[in-house]
């Protein structure tokens, strides 16, 4: 195969650095067999080592241009390749053919890392565990507390259906061609049904949204229309507290105060 150069529509950087991709399969602790999918397996600088770590690799892969050379690297029988695109693919589906819960892993195209988070939380049921490569920026904002300046949307949503935790840097050098940003590595693990107790989660989804549209307003502005003063002090909500100053419980708590 003649040299793939990685394509900026894809958000392409190739991971090439050993001693990070140990890393990552340390902390994946794979055994063989677990129902593993690899979004974006890209060269192939994970999808190799992982082949030869379970009984059967599922990766998800939008480039045609790397599906043969990823053919070429691991045997037929230890890899199944679904040429698409990971922002639709139906993971629930996957996991009913297969019969189990998956496990996901991936350096995650950075120009599509939070559509695609969003997405996997709806199939968040399905899965076992996460373990993604990500911008660093994107990372922090995930894992950000109530309060700091990086707890946002994202922190609130992602937080409500995971428990997630950040393992690791990764630094430029580490792929190629190299990103301008810094990365980390990051665990998502599902948090069970019992402790989704949002009666409404598409209206939870709204109140996070517009309170993080005006993130500088108060609750009482930047949700007016939807929660009243009235209704903000009802739940146990300051009407004159900003957007990432409540924690993901409060959210709860408000949109089931809420009438729907």
């Amino acid at each position: 195969m003649r040299q793939h150069r990685a394509r900026k529509r894809f958000g392409q950087h190739f991971l090439v650095d050993r001693q990070v991709i140990a890393q990552i399969i340390e902390n994946l602790a794979v055994a063989r067999d677990e129902l593993l999918v690899e979004i974006g397996p890209g060269l192939g600088a994970l999808t190799v080592p992982l082949c030869a770590r379970v009984d059967h690799l599922q990766v998800i892969e939008i480039d045609r241009d790397l599906v043969a050379e990823l053919q070429r690297k691991c045997p037929a029988e230890r890899l199944t390749i679904h040429s698409g695109d990971a922002l639709i693919f139906d993971f629930a589906r996957l996991a009913e053919t297969l019969g189990g819960a998956l496990r996901l892993v991936g350096n995650l195209p950075y120009n599509i890392s939070t559509p695609l988070l969003f997405h996997l939380a709806g199939a968040a049921h399905c899965l076992r565990d996460l373990h993604f490569m990500l911008q660093k920026e994107v990372v922090e904002r995930i894992v950000a507390a109530p309060g700091s300046r990086s707890f946002g949307r994202l922190s609130v949503m992602l937080q409500y259906r995971f428990a997630v935790e950040s393992l690791f840097e990764v630094p430029p050098a580490a792929f190629a061609p190299p990103p301008q940003v810094r990365s980390a590595v990051i665990r998502l693990l599902p948090r069970p049904a019992s402790s989704l107790t949002a009666h409404d989660e598409d209206l939870l989804a709204r109140v996070v949204a517009l309170a993080f549209g005006q993130r500088r307003k108060m609750l009482r502005n930047s949700l007016a229309g939807l929660a009243s003063a009235d209704q903000l002090v009802a739940a146990g909500i300051s009407p004159l507290a900003r957007a990432e100053e409540l924690a993901v419980a409060d959210y709860v708590r408000l949109t089931n105060s809420l009438p729907r």
